[in-house]
């Protein structure tokens, strides 16, 4: 694959912008500013679920368990749970299924205080990862206020939707498990935007203000892995880069 047009494309965007590709066959990638450390915005929320399904695994936790949704707990934004009623009852897996599909925002932070964050982050680094990690809740404006943010590499992220393909995450049935439930990720209007209705897309996004993202695996005739992240960027031009590219790689694959 001729990889000029997207390095070229990335060039002309504002800000700091990364992208990695990996075609999940042949091993071939490509990547640009793909090392570098990003504010992690939303895409934080898959370290958050492989946390969730080793405990599940290891029986720490159980998907069964029920969580009260209290008033306090509620996030501004993205999501359901901050809109349904007090103390109403979801499961740990009821959380997990919110947190990626929606990006809610409540069930991310109450899963965060559940799960640990040195927890999310040692098995992150046992992973392999040295840049990704939970480094405080979401709006938790204290600890931004104070310079701590959750930060990802796409280059990293990437290589959790490859041991997640390989079924070597977890394990092959977590693996299995946590990949159906990214491709049921309702936010939409990135990678898959461009794409034929019928492809499928196992992804998770993150926006902020002059941040924009979108990771994972596009399941074209040959399946491949993308990986967008982005700071200081023009996120309207920036999201047309990530849909056109995406579309792009596609029709190469295919």
């Amino acid at each position: 694959m001729d990889f000029s047009r997207i390095e070229n494309g990335l060039n002309s965007l504002k800000g700091k912008v990364g992208f990695y590709y990996e075609d999940l066959s042949s091993g071939e990638n490509f990547g640009v500013n793909d090392g570098e450390a990003y504010i992690a915005a939303s895409v934080i929320k898959i370290p958050v679920l492989i946390e969730a399904y080793r405990q599940f695994e290891e029986k720490t936790i159980s998907q069964d368990e029920l969580i009260d949704i209290k008033r306090e707990d509620r996030m501004p934004s993205c999501g359901a749970a901050a809109y349904l009623h007090d103390g109403i009852r979801l499961t740990l897996e009821d959380l997990c299924v919110l947190m990626i599909i929606l990006s809610d925002n409540t069930a991310a932070n109450i899963l965060i205080k559940k799960l640990g964050m040195e927890n999310i982050n040692h098995t992150a680094a046992a992973a392999g990862l040295e840049k990704t990690r939970v480094n405080r809740l979401l709006f938790d404006e204290a600890a931004e206020a104070a310079g701590r943010s959750n930060c990802i590499a796409p280059r990293e992220i990437a290589r959790l939707f490859r041991l997640m393909w390989q079924g070597r995450l977890v394990s092959e049935a977590a693996s299995r498990e946590m990949l159906e439930i990214l491709k049921l990720q309702q936010i939409n209007h990135k990678m898959p935007s461009m794409l034929p209705e019928d492809v499928c897309v196992a992804h998770k996004t993150g926006e902020d203000e002059g941040i924009t993202h979108d990771a994972g695996i596009v399941y074209a005739a040959r399946p491949f892995i993308l990986c967008f992240a982005s700071s200081g960027t023009d996120v309207v031009e920036t999201e047309q880069f990530i849909r056109t590219t995406a579309r792009m790689i596609y029709d190469e694959q295919c």
